[in-house]
């Protein structure tokens, strides 16, 4: 009996064990649903991304779903540091260069055109006021002869003066007031000549003769000039523009007897009035002309005045001049800013409004320089392509001139190594984010 009940016992136990691992062994409710928690969303595509509520991935902008439940993505970090967008960082392979230093000797190409000297030039003013009553100048760069008739005026003031001139050659008490009278016909442009012939005839002379007081070609005083502007070609946001060749015209003339600058009808016509000493027309002697050359700012601040020069008209390479710079000046025309560098060119075969091409010798004594391709150029700032780790990352830099093929970087990169072909990386439809490099 003893032993019997000892088994039941045991039997008991065990099934009393059996139940509570049973009950022990029963799922429980899910925790985040016992706790109230909201449901979680996620990105397909990047689920590191992970949010409360519904919306867009800030990476790739699609939208978020909700995670399932026991089905929780594992998100490896090792790849954070690749995973960020292509105008962050570029991972490829391509090869890497380094900044080359020292000192660099280069031949800078700057366009120029021939123009007029100031210094000779002659100024044609009428010296009555009146009406013009005959022009014989049709054009401007007509050329002109010293003593030939440039046009007449009728002035009412001359007459009055030349009245007063007969009246007092009546009388010859007056002689110190007809010797006024004669000076000042003279100053009104009358000849000692036509005088003489007014005291004996008597005749009034209503038109003022208006002579070209030089040889050379007139000019209206509201034409312009050929100047470097129009020889350049538009100066872009980046320096190299200003050292790009440019098709030239055609070789020089052996003798400068017409000149190249373009031919405008002359506005001034018969008829209109005009005042006493009003500039009407500019005489230019083609004895005294000037080279002026476009210079960039980054080349024009390593000229300096009399520094020699090599340049050709047209697309003549093989008649080649030499020429020193005389004047440099900086010039603001049309809203562009740049400047000129001015040679005189005495002696030279060459005509006003003739294309040149100036090839200058620029020492650059200091400076990192890399391979025009290595640098992106955005218009506003400069871009290179910097290792680091296994991507390249962008990083703006701070560029001087571009001279043959290659751009002076001014920042210190001298240990970076950077993508060779910057292009070759870009995403045209992103926006480089670059970091800004503190400049030394």
């Amino acid at each position: 009996m003893k032993k019997k009940y000892i088994v039941s016992q045991l039997i008991v136990l065990l099934l009393a064990t059996v139940f509570l691992s049973a009950c022990e062994s029963q799922p429980q409710k899910d925790g985040d649903t016992a706790h109230g928690k909201s449901e979680q969303y996620t990105c397909p595509m990047h689920p590191q991304v992970i949010s409360s509520k519904p919306g867009k991935c800030p990476v790739c902008g699609m939208g978020l779903v909700a995670k399932e439940a026991n089905n929780e993505l594992i998100v490896d970090t090792s790849f954070n540091a690749l995973l960020k967008p292509v105008n962050a960082q570029v991972i490829a392979d391509i090869p890497l260069i380094n900044a080359e230093s020292g000192m660099r000797i280069f031949s800078a190409q700057a366009q120029g055109v021939v123009t007029y000297d100031s210094r000779s030039q002659v100024s044609l003013s009428s010296r009555v006021g009146g009406r013009i009553e005959k022009l014989l100048i049709k054009y401007n760069y007509q050329p002109v002869r010293k003593g030939q008739l440039v046009m007449e005026v009728y002035s009412p003031d001359l007459a009055s003066a030349q009245r007063e001139l007969l009246m007092l050659g009546n009388d010859e008490g007056s002689r110190d007031l007809l010797l006024k009278a004669k000076q000042r016909l003279l100053l009104l442009g009358v000849t000692p000549g036509q005088i003489e012939d007014i005291l004996k005839s008597g005749n009034i002379l209503y038109k003022v003769p208006v002579y070209s007081p030089a040889n050379g070609y007139i000019l209206e005083q509201s034409a312009s000039l050929p100047h470097a502007g129009a020889a350049m070609t538009a100066p872009s946001g980046s320096d190299g523009a200003a050292m790009d060749e440019m098709a030239g015209s055609s070789a020089a003339s052996a003798a400068p007897t017409r000149p190249l600058a373009a031919v405008s009808p002359v506005l001034l016509r018969a008829g209109q009035y005009v005042t006493a000493g009003q500039t009407l027309f500019t005489i230019y002697t083609s004895q005294g002309l000037i080279a002026e050359f476009a210079l960039s700012s980054a080349i024009s601040s390593r000229i300096k005045s009399g520094q020699k020069l090599l340049f050709y008209a047209g697309n003549d390479k093989e008649t080649m001049a030499s020429g020193q710079i005389g004047l440099i000046q900086p010039v603001l025309r049309s809203g562009e800013s740049f400047t000129l560098a001015r040679v005189y060119l005495p002696g030279k075969n060459l005509t006003p409004g003739q294309l040149l091409t100036a090839n200058i010798p620029i020492v650059f004594q200091n400076g990192l320089w890399l391979d025009k391709k290595a640098v992106w150029q955005t218009g506003s700032k400069s871009i290179v392509f910097k290792r680091q780790g296994k991507v390249l990352v962008p990083m703006k830099v701070k560029a001087g001139a571009v001279v043959d093929g290659m751009v002076q970087i001014l920042s210190d990169i001298q240990d970076w190594k950077v993508a060779s072909n910057a292009s070759y990386l870009i995403d045209s439809e992103s926006f480089i984010k670059d970091n800004s490099l503190v400049e030394n």
